[in-house]
């Protein structure tokens, strides 16, 4: 609903109108509600704290107020540090969209005396990545599982073995992100990588980077081929397909009952069609293509994986974005920082070097040690 401008000055923007055109111009949903729901506290705090409620009125020591405000919460422990520049920085893209649009001269919350009030930022030490040992581990379970399945040893379908052994080995050596290659219900550009946008033979995946726009990641060898015997067993009717099915049948059903709708059919047929056969068989027979493993699916499931290898990781268990970090970190370790940038697609080197800082320091004092060991 757009905001009631009713009462506006002539020449004058309410906050609240300018924070809604700035939400019609971002394109990711995700993004979008994020920045929703920064922005309509970061408004109301305007004004109820300094009593502002026109973009014209707001400057730097509003900014600087709402920098403190932050560090105060931070300090308190209602935030992580991060979560606190965070906030400001969605802020600052906001008011940096109202300078673009000719709504504002300069944007307030860039000056160094605002920014000089948020909380130091240590970065998140604690970030899980999947180390070496756990990497083996998990692979190690997921490929006695699919050898369990082929025998009948566990209650768990040939297919699911195969295709959850495949997500662990994708991200455990592509370094492709959770967003890239399962669906993001909030962000309807993200639905899963699908088999079109797998290229086996040149060990390459097509993916939606974080930039949003498409990038090839590399696909190691032994990640492909589990993927070849997964797609084997799989036998997907068409490259458009996803590469991960949910196993929501809900979902499932949903997919049928749309698409044959779309189709023409009646909802009484459709019915009989969905009582007449499982709805996996409905899928393949009506091409109809089954929704993809969510980002919070493929959670779940590393979570269940873990648990029933009795794989525990400080009390929490292997997250499908730590698999990305421990990637890197394992590369960046040997010395191949470049191998790193290439594997998780870094724009620069010095990006890698950021996301790494920590091993270049325990490098640098290694090397102290040992010139004034000498």
């Amino acid at each position: 609903m757009e905001p009631d401008e009713g009462d506006a000055t002539p020449g004058e923007t309410p906050v609240e109108t300018a924070i809604q055109q700035y939400l019609d111009s971002v394109e990711a949903g995700n993004s979008r509600k994020n920045f929703a729901s920064t922005l309509a506290t970061w408004r109301t705090w305007l004004r109820e704290e300094r009593g502002v409620t026109d973009l014209e009125d707001l400057d730097v020591l509003d900014c600087r107020r709402y920098a403190r405000h932050l560090k105060k919460q931070a300090r308190d422990g209602d935030l992580k540090a991060s979560t606190a520049t965070t906030y400001y920085a969605y802020v600052r893209a906001f008011l940096t969209f109202c300078v673009a649009d000719e709504l504002l001269d300069t944007n307030p919350a860039k000056a160094k005396r605002a920014t000089d009030e948020l909380p130091e930022d240590l970065g998140d030490a604690d970030r899980q990545f999947w180390r070496e040992k756990e990497r083996r581990a998990i692979t190690r379970y997921v490929d006695e599982r699919v050898d369990h399945a082929l025998d009948g040893g566990v209650d768990v379908s040939r297919e699911r073995a195969f295709r959850d052994r495949a997500i662990v080995y994708l991200l455990g050596l592509s370094g492709v992100r959770g967003a890239e290659v399962f669906a993001e219900p909030s962000d309807d550009k993200r639905n899963g990588i699908t088999w079109g946008d797998v290229q086996l033979d040149s060990g390459a995946v097509r993916v939606l980077g974080k930039s949003r726009e498409y990038e090839y990641a590399q696909l190691p060898e032994r990640a492909a081929t589990v993927l070849e015997r997964y797609r084997t067993v799989l036998d997907p009717p068409t490259d458009e397909w996803p590469v991960f099915p949910s196993g929501h049948a809900p979902s499932k059903y949903r997919a049928v009952r749309e698409q044959l709708a779309h189709e023409g059919i009646s909802d009484d047929e459709i019915e009989t069609i969905l009582d007449d056969s499982d709805i996996d068989t409905v899928l393949r027979e009506h091409e109809v293509v089954p929704p993809a493993l969510s980002t919070n699916g493929a959670r779940n499931l590393m979570k269940r994986l873990c648990e029933d290898a009795n794989l525990d990781v400080d009390g929490d268990y292997l997250k499908p974005h730590g698999a990305r970090r421990g990637l890197g970190h394992e590369l960046y370790a040997s010395g191949h920082a470049e191998l790193a940038q290439s594997a998780l697609r870094h724009a620069s080197i010095e990006t890698t070097h950021e996301s790494y800082s920590d091993i270049q320091a325990a490098e640098t004092a290694k090397q102290v040690d040992d010139l004034l060991g000498e």
